[in-house]
C-alpha cells in the first residue's frame, strides 16, 4: 500500500492504474485491483480519532466504537474496488453533508467540552472534501468505462437499542430511483436474506424498516451521476456484542465469504440489465 496525495490517487484512477493506497491525510484507503462496474464502500469503518481532540471529547472510546461500523470493511475486503473511511465519524462524518459533518452533539449528548475552533473544523472538513473528490473521480471513470455502476454502501447498526424486532439486513432506498431499479433492489434484498450465519442467527432482510438511505454518500453519488445505483446496505450488529465491545470473527468471516459470491453475481445482473 502506498501513501498518496488525493491528486495522485485521482491521476491513477483517470489513467486506469491498479493500486492500493492510503490518502496522505490518512483519512481513507482505496484499493483498485481491476476496473469493474461495481464499488464496495465502508465509510463508517474508521475508528481513529486525532489526538489533539482527545481531551476535549466528552464521549468515551467505547461510545465512539458503539456508533461506528466496525468490521464493515472486512466484510467487503476481497472485492476489486474498495474505498473505506479510517477516521471516526465523531471527528467528521463522511455520511453527512459537509455543513453537518462535524458534530456538536452526538446521539443526544454534547460531544465537546469546549466548542471546536474554526481551524479544527476546517482540518476535518478538508479530509471530508478530499474523500469526495476521489469518489467523484472514481464514479466518473466507471460510468465513462462501463456506462453504469453499482455501489454497495456497507453499514451496520445497533439492533439491541430498538424496542421491536428489527431485520438482520436493512436496505435504505428513499433517495434512489425505485421505479428504474426496484427489481434489482428486491433481488439484492432476497440475496441478503438467504445468507447463512453461525449460531442460528435469524436472517431477515427488509427495505426502509430501520433506516431509509438518507446518507450523504448515497445522495452525493445519486445526485451527481445518473447511471449509478447506490445500495445502502445495513447489517444489524449480530456480528459482535455491542454492549461489551466484542467482535465475533466467525460471523464476520461468514458474511465476507458469502458476499464474495453474492456481490459479483448481483453486480453482473445489474450490468446485464442496464447496460446501454
Amino acid at each position: 500500500m502506498e501513501r498518496l496525495s488525493v491528486d495522485a490517487i485521482c491521476e491513477k484512477i483517470q489513467s486506469e492504474e491498479t493500486f492500493h493506497a492510503v490518502s496522505n491525510d490518512y483519512g481513507f484507503t482505496i484499493k483498485i485491483d481491476s476496473y469493474v462496474h461495481y464499488v464496495c464502500g465502508a465509510i463508517h469503518d474508521g475508528h481513529q480519532f486525532r489526538k489533539d481532540l482527545w481531551d476535549n471529547c466528552l464521549h468515551s472510546e467505547y461510545d465512539r466504537w458503539y456508533e461506528e461500523d466496525p468490521e464493515t470493511k472486512n466484510m467487503i475486503q476481497s472485492h476489486p474496488i474498495v474505498i473505506s473511511g479510517r477516521d471516526s465519524r465523531f471527528e467528521y462524518d463522511l455520511n453527512r453533508f459537509p455543513e453537518e459533518a462535524v458534530f456538536e452533539t452526538a446521539w443526544g449528548k454534547q460531544l465537546w467540552r469546549e466548542p471546536l475552533s474554526e481551524s479544527e473544523k476546517s482540518f476535518s472538513l478538508t479530509k471530508h472534501a478530499n474523500f469526495y473528490k476521489v469518489v467523484s473521480t472514481l464514479i466518473s471513470k466507471l460510468e465513462e468505462k462501463f456506462g453504469i455502476c453499482v455501489v454497495y454502501d456497507m453499514h451496520s447498526y445497533n439492533w439491541k437499542r430498538w424496542d421491536r424486532e428489527v431485520p438482520t439486513w436493512n436496505l435504505g432506498t428513499s433517495n434512489i430511483d425505485n421505479e428504474r431499479f426496484g427489481g434489482l433492489i428486491e433481488i439484492w434484498r432476497k440475496d441478503l436474506e438467504a445468507i447463512n450465519l453461525p449460531h442460528s442467527i435469524k436472517q431477515t432482510a427488509k427495505i426502509n424498516d430501520t433506516f431509509y438511505g438518507n446518507g450523504y454518500f448515497l445522495r452525493f453519488i445519486t445526485n451527481n451521476f445518473s447511471n449509478t445505483l447506490v445500495l445502502a446496505t445495513e447489517i444489524a450488529k449480530v456480528y459482535c456484542d455491542e454492549y461489551n465491545q466484542i467482535i465475533f470473527p466467525e460471523v464476520v468471516e461468514a458474511v465476507e465469504d458469502q458476499l464474495k459470491e453474492l456481490i459479483p453475481k448481483h453486480a453482473q445482473l445489474f450490468f446485464n440489465t442496464f447496460k446501454t
